[in-house]
């Protein structure tokens, strides 16, 4: 396995991380993969990720949530009933754009399993575009993916990198996928955890910067070569999911999500035409009965003691997509296409060299 940032010596922020560096420090909170890589008949680079916002809980012990669509183009299913309710329960899926439909219908089948008097549910399912090195159209992901990515969540380390959703994806011209941080903070009004959750496919490679550092200037395609499609520049997505046990209602959650993309902004991604940038909080602070009859008691952190839970979020969603380049390893799928993980000895150098683009480093200095 590769290392990830902190494991190159590089950190970002002033906030400690949880124990995994994950969204999995948020008590409760599980990720889970299927993974699916093969080239017989038709080549697979796809998979599925879920994130279950409790584990062991479904649809009846819901969670306060919000979303924010940085670049709607994509898609999120359950995100109006979110928007209207202000409510999660159940798990959270993510895969590739054309399989948001067997997954949202695995997780109905899987809540309905779960709950014998449900009646019905609508599941949340985002997706990111594969099919650069995946043979999209053969649609790989079948219901057992969903059901096996569902049995093997856990709490603990979470898996980066080219696995579950992200295992065909593509960030700012390198390899990209799954990538997760988290970090620990003092509000005033308690000490909370914020764990995200990134599956990144996007951006330029010029835009890429590491804690100011112009890295995609400096790791220009003379270096390392970008994918052979020169649309992958302008195309693709990220979603990023937000998880904390700070007792947030929806309507603060929704301005979690929002500073996702303050962290997406200072990696490079803008929001392009054709980029779909669909970002998900929710707290666990407070438990929601789905069948309360009576009012429920629920506690929320004054509006005047949340702004370190935006700065938490702005870097572990830095943290994430960072995590999720180092964690990628260079990949050839569908008609033999292959993208580069980014060179980390040369990442390495780039970044403690201390240098802007424009200061005139010679492509010989970066390695060294």
């Amino acid at each position: 396995m590769r290392p990830r940032l902190r494991e190159l010596g590089i950190s970002i922020g002033r906030h400690p991380t949880g124990p995994n560096n994950a969204i999995t420090d948020v008590p409760g909170v599980a990720v889970g993969h299927t993974t699916i890589i093969g080239d017989a008949q038709r080549v697979a680079r796809t998979g599925v990720t879920v994130v279950l916002p409790r584990t062991g809980e479904h649809s009846t012990d819901l969670c306060y949530g919000g979303i924010y669509s940085f670049n709607g183009n994509g898609e999120m299913t359950g995100s109006h009933w979110l928007e209207e309710s202000g409510l999660i329960g159940g798990p959270i899926g993510i895969t590739n754009t054309h399989q948001v439909g067997v997954v949202r219908d695995a997780l109905v089948e899987h809540e309905l399993r779960h709950d014998d008097g449900g009646a019905w549910c609508l599941p949340i399912v985002a997706e990111t575009y594969d099919g650069f090195l995946n043979d999209i159209r053969a649609f790989h992901v079948v219901k057992d993916d969903v059901f096996a990515a569902l049995a093997a969540a856990s709490t603990g380390k979470v898996a980066e990198g080219n696995v579950g959703g992200g295992t065909g994806m593509i960030c700012h011209e390198f390899k990209g996928g799954i990538g997760t941080s988290s970090r620990v903070v003092g509000t005033g009004a308690g000490t909370y955890t914020v764990g995200v959750l990134v599956q990144a496919n996007y951006g330029e490679r010029r835009l890429l910067r590491l804690d100011g550092h112009p890295i995609g200037a400096i790791l220009h395609t003379d270096i390392v070569a970008p994918p052979s499609d020169p649309s992958i520049k302008e195309g693709g997505s990220i979603i990023i999911i937000i998880a904390t046990d700070a007792p947030l209602l929806a309507d603060q959650c929704k301005r979690l999500a929002r500073r996702a993309t303050v962290g997406l902004a200072q990696v490079g991604g803008t929001g392009n035409n054709s980029s779909g940038d669909i970002f998900l909080a929710f707290s666990t602070g407070n438990r929601i009965t789905a069948d309360a009859t009576e009012p429920i008691a629920v506690t929320t952190i004054p509006l005047e003691r949340i702004t370190p839970l935006f700065h938490a979020t702005a870097d572990a969603v830095q943290e994430a997509i960072w995590n999720a380049l180092c964690a990628a390893e260079t990949m050839t799928g569908h008609l033999g296409r292959t993208v580069q993980a980014i060179p980390l000895d040369l990442l390495v150098d780039a970044y403690h060299s201390g240098h802007s683009a424009e200061s005139g480093l010679a492509v010989g200095e970066v390695d060294g």
